[in-house]
């Protein structure tokens, strides 16, 4: 009853961490421009996100590395992880910084759009639950 009333919540919630964890490396990458062999970091989550929620087999699975852990499975929404990447082969600066500030605040401001639009997505769906209760004692 209540997954038919939240729908996809859980995809919406996934996204918008994914989406808050590249603003945070992009703010990080931002804050450290002029620091000396400072590496760009960033966060992917979109392609492999939509490869769970397709049901697709994706290439990530989960490894056995303890007796108590979770054998292998399939990755699901409910374990999903955003891929965060330190890109350290490129740099053309001479202090070995790779961060263009152009580049971060394009990345930036694209992030806070997509960021905006989830954050409405989950306000429509709670404010259409909100109306059901509401309403329907009426």
């Amino acid at each position: 009853m209540l997954s038919k009333l939240y729908g996809n919540m859980d995809v919406l919630k996934t996204a918008l961490d994914g989406s808050s964890l590249r603003y945070e490396a992009i703010s990080n990458n931002l804050a450290n421009v002029n620091t000396p062999n400072y590496k760009r970091t960033t966060v992917e989550f979109e392609n492999e996100l939509q490869k769970v929620i397709s049901g697709e087999n994706t290439k990530l699975t989960l490894a056995k590395t303890h007796n108590k852990h979770m054998g292998k499975g399939k990755l699901s929404i409910e374990n999903f992880e955003p891929t965060v990447t330190k890109l350290k082969n490129i740099s053309t600066r001479k202090d070995k910084n790779n961060v263009n500030p152009d580049i971060e605040m394009i990345d930036m401001a694209k992030t806070i759009i997509k960021y905006n639009a989830l954050t409405d997505q989950i306000s429509r769906k709670f404010n259409g639950i909100q109306n059901v209760i509401s309403e329907g004692g009426k």
